[in-house]
């Protein structure tokens, strides 16, 4: 239960900050790992960032519609997203918001309790 608490109450608090940006943690997540990974398909994308089709979908239809992202056509019925110029001068703000609040929140623990945290989230994380 204190790792759905801790979840729930970190995503409340990043959402409320990425808020002003338009955007929610979930898109931030998408817009990050589009820049990263650019030759990413739509099916793989909905599996990094954890999001079910529905989810996946409904989100990059609001991340295209605010002009963000632009789907492309790949290999065979693959689809890709790219970020727009507006997508990518939105993600260098993001990067930088992002940034602060992890400064903040580890600055509440010491190097080696986030360095433990982080390694254990990656194994509980993984299927």
């Amino acid at each position: 239960m204190n790792t759905v608490r801790a979840a729930r109450i970190l995503l409340r608090q990043h959402d409320q900050k990425l808020k002003a940006y338009g955007v929610t943690v979930q898109q931030f997540a998408l817009l990050s790992t589009i820049r990263l990974r650019p030759s990413e398909t739509v099916a793989s994308l909905a599996e990094r960032v954890a999001l079910d089709r529905t989810s996946l979908t409904r989100n990059l239809d609001l991340l295209e519609k605010k002009g963000l992202i632009q789907r492309v056509a790949g290999a065979g019925n693959a689809r890709r997203c790219v970020l727009t110029p507006a997508g990518e001068r939105l993600q260098d703000d993001l990067n930088e918001e992002w940034h602060t609040a992890q400064n903040h929140l580890l600055s509440r623990v010491t190097a080696e309790e986030a360095e433990t945290y982080l390694r254990v989230a990656k194994a509980l994380s993984m299927e």
